[in-house]
């Protein structure tokens, strides 16, 4: 593993300049001119509950749950989604309702109360982010470990080798990728995961910035504009 983290930087990185170009005039073809990536979270069940403070990873959905948006406060990412070296003018990600809009974050509602415009920018959202939900599927299908850690977890040091074992997984998949070694769904199916209702955010993080709403407008007003054109998903 030691071997593996060494081409970590290399293998899991931000795209540069360049790649978000190409990553901002792929979704403005699905609607969102300015996406440069998708964010989202899944879950990797234990075999076995842990040790200490087992009886917190469990929920309604599985062992180990806990909230994308909580996760995502957690990484470095979240103090950097202001960052001018990470995003160019206009540029944002897109999640689903799990999270909360922010001016470099774009996410899909949690109610829409009826209100086609919401309901129908749902629909666009979800229909641009079927690459990430098959993106996860074949990074499971490929690695099955992924699918259930059996080991167990009785000390913070057992925690940092599962942590790390994940971490290796996901800078082999990128290896492969990048090197074209491509996965066949035809030869190794693979199970695509949808998204529960796992319910709102945390209360702690519910306070949506303005920025985050106005931004949000704004991408729905254009992906609207462009996806109810004849021929385009909303007119099919």
């Amino acid at each position: 593993m030691t071997a593996l983290e060494s081409i970590m930087r290399h293998e899991i990185a931000w795209p540069d300049r360049q790649e978000r170009a190409v990553n901002s005039a792929h979704f403005a073809g699905l609607g969102f001119p300015g996406c440069i990536g998708l964010v989202d979270g899944t879950l990797v069940k234990l075999s076995q509950r842990p040790r200490d403070d087992g009886e917190t990873y469990f929920d309604k959905k599985m062992p180990g749950s806990c909230h994308d948006l909580t996760c995502l406060r957690r990484t470095s990412l979240w103090g950097r989604l202001g960052s001018a070296q990470l995003f160019d003018n206009g540029q944002y990600l897109l999640g689903d309702s799990g999270y909360i809009p922010l001016d470099r974050l774009v996410c899909s509602y949690k109610r829409t109360a009826g209100d086609m415009d919401k309901v129908d920018f749902n629909t666009c959202v979800a229909h641009a982010r079927v690459g990430n939900e098959h993106c996860i599927g074949i990074l499971k299908a490929r690695w099955h470990s992924l699918k259930e850690i059996r080991t167990q977890l009785r000390n913070p040091a057992e925690n940092a080798y599962v942590i790390r074992w994940m971490r290796c997984c996901i800078i082999l998949h990128n290896f492969l990728k990048w090197r074209r070694d491509e996965w066949s769904e035809d030869d190794h199916p693979i199970e695509v995961e949808r998204d529960d209702d796992l319910g709102p955010p945390p209360k702690s993080a519910r306070e949506c910035s303005r920025r985050g709403l106005e931004r949000r407008q704004a991408v729905q007003r254009t992906c609207l504009e462009i996806n109810r054109r004849p021929g385009s998903l909303l007119c099919r």
